[in-house]
């Protein structure tokens, strides 16, 4: 299997997405979502043919963690009620450059999209171009030039939250399009840990966890803060 499953029904599948994999519109050449899980699905299901895998939302290709995916266009439709209605909730982790002046906080801009250089840039309100974008962020831990951030989501903005961080000025490790520090492992330093909805067709809570690559691991064991795994490790579980 090449990816984790973290829950499978009849409405839906979520994964723990890994790094380079494009959720959809890849190229020929590139790991795609929807095509590694259309194939789990054909084989499991045994169903000729391809099969219905809906998209609903989006990590970018570098960004690892939690994806829901739909199974039906039933679910599909729903789940997207939801997130248009910010019904959901998306919490990320991130380890970013340099220690944050304020352990806690809101970070409200405005972005524009340049789809010709696939980059988002931070404009102002009266861009008519550029959309609102705000994110909660907590700092949860910091050593020898890097933070972990907890992040939450208010909006979901293409590239949001590594744009936003790179405005102010603690760009994410590995992020090298928005001026992060190289680190020597597949893709960055921004994963999805938690996202949380109601199931769309039985209207009941859920909410999934998954723990980052093991490069993350291995970063922090290479920079003398490998105990904070077993923190990390630790959250997953109880929080």
């Amino acid at each position: 299997m090449k990816f984790e499953i973290l829950h499978e029904d009849n409405h839906l599948l979520v994964i723990n997405k890994p790094p380079g994999w494009v959720v959809q519109g890849a190229q020929p050449n590139q790991p795609s979502v929807i095509k590694e899980v259309g194939d789990y699905l054909r084989i499991a299901y045994q169903k000729p043919g391809n099969v219905f895998v809906g998209v609903v939302s989006r990590l970018d290709a570098p960004v690892t963690g939690v994806l829901p995916l739909a199974r039906t266009s039933k679910g599909a439709s729903r789940l997207n009620d939801q997130i248009r209605d910010r019904q959901v909730e998306k919490r990320y982790w991130a380890l970013v450059q340099g220690r944050l002046p304020n352990p806690t906080g809101t970070l409200r801009h405005w972005l524009r999209r340049n789809e010709q250089d696939r980059v988002t840039t931070v404009s102002h309100s009266n861009d008519p171009s550029a959309q609102e974008a705000i994110l909660h962020y907590e700092q949860m831990a910091s050593s020898q030039g890097w933070s972990w951030l907890s992040i939450l989501l208010e909006t979901g903005r293409k590239h949001q939250i590594r744009s936003q961080l790179r405005e102010i000025g603690h760009p994410i490790v590995g992020d090298t399009i928005y001026d992060g520090p190289r680190w020597p492992y597949e893709g960055i330093a921004l994963h999805c840990f938690a996202f949380a909805c109601a199931h769309p067709t039985l209207k009941t809570p859920l909410r999934w966890k998954a723990l980052p690559p093991k490069s993350w691991r291995d970063y922090l064991e290479t920079n003398g803060s490998g105990s904070l795994w077993i923190t990390m490790d630790k959250q997953e579980v109880s929080s």
